[in-house]
C-alpha cells in the first residue's frame, strides 16, 4: 500500500514565533552574554596544572565526564525540572529545586559558579527580555525559558551545548589545544550531548546523582591553587 506524504503548513506568524524564540535562546547561551562564563573552568585549571589533562584526547575525557557522570547532566535535569515547574505556576517546587541545585555544589567555588552565573543571567536577561529573579544558573535559565515559551528540547541540547563548548574554550587557553582541536572535541562529544538531553527530558528530581569525582576534587584544590587564571 502507497501512503500519501501529508506537508504540514506552518503560517508565517508559527515561524516568527520560532525564530523569536531561538533568537532568545541563541543569545542567552552566546559566550557574549555578560555571565561570566568564560572565567570558570569547573575545576579544569587545577587538573592542567596537576598533569591529568595535557592534550586533546585527555581534555575530552575530563569534559566528557563532567556532561555525562557530573554537572552537565544534572544541571540538565535541574533546569528540565524548573522549566516544568514554573510551566505549571509551582512556586513551592521551584523554590526546592533551586534549594537543592545550590545544595549540590561539591565546592565554594562551583557554588559561586552557578549562583553567580545565575543571578547574572536573571539581571541581565529581566533587563533586556524580561524574566524572573536570582536563581542557580539551570535554574535560572529553565524557568526563563519557560516565561518565553521556549520548548524545553531545544533549551536543554543549547545549553548543553554551551556547558560543552565552554569547557573547550578553557581547554584551549589551558592545556592549550589548537582551535581545531576543540572543535574536533565538540563534534565527537555531539551524541553525549544528545544523550544528556533525552534523558534529562523527561528526568525527575529522583534521578540527580553523579559520579564525576575527579572534576569534584579538582574544583575544590583549585580553590587554594596558587596562580589562577580562572574562578573555578
Amino acid at each position: 500500500m502507497i501512503r500519501k506524504m501529508t506537508r504540514t503548513r506552518i503560517s508565517r506568524t508559527d515561524v516568527m514565533v520560532m525564530s523569536e524564540a531561538f533568537y532568545k535562546l541563541h543569545a542567552w547561551m552566546s559566550p557574549s552574554y555578560p555571565v561570566g562564563a568564560y572565567t570558570y573552568s569547573h575545576g579544569l585549571e587545577w587538573t592542567i596544572e596537576a598533569g591529568h589533562v595535557c592534550d586533546a584526547a585527555s581534555a575530552q575525557s575530563y569534559i566528557a565526564d563532567c556532561l555525562i557522570l557530573g554537572a552537565g547532566r544534572t544541571d540538565a535535569i535541574l533546569l528540565a525540572c524548573a522549566w516544568r515547574a514554573e510551566r505549571a505556576g509551582d512556586a513551592t517546587a521551584l523554590d526546592d529545586i533551586a534549594e537543592l541545585a545550590s545544595a549540590l555544589a561539591p565546592s565554594a567555588e562551583r557554588l559561586l559558579e552557578t549562583e553567580a552565573q545565575g543571578a547574572a543571567f536573571a539581571r541581565v536577561t529581566d533587563e533586556a527580555w524580561g524574566g524572573t529573579g536570582p536563581a542557580p544558573y539551570p535554574v535560572a535559565i529553565g524557568r526563563t525559558a519557560a516565561i518565553h515559551d521556549i520548548p524545553l528540547d531545544d533549551t536543554l541540547a543549547i545549553c548543553l551545548q554551551a556547558f560543552v563548548t565552554n569547557l573547550i574554550s578553557a581547554a584551549i587557553r589551558l592545556v592549550p589545544l589548537g582551535q581545531t582541536e576543540g572543535v574536533g572535541i565538540a563534534a565527537d562529544l555531539m551524541s553525549s550531548v544528545h544523550q544528556v538531553q533525552e534523558e534529562a527530558r523527561t528526568a525527575t528530581l529522583d534521578s540527580v546523582g553523579g559520579c564525576a569525582i575527579r572534576a569534584d576534587i579538582s574544583s575544590m584544590r583549585h580553590e587554594t591553587q596558587t596562580t589562577r587564571l580562572f574562578r573555578s
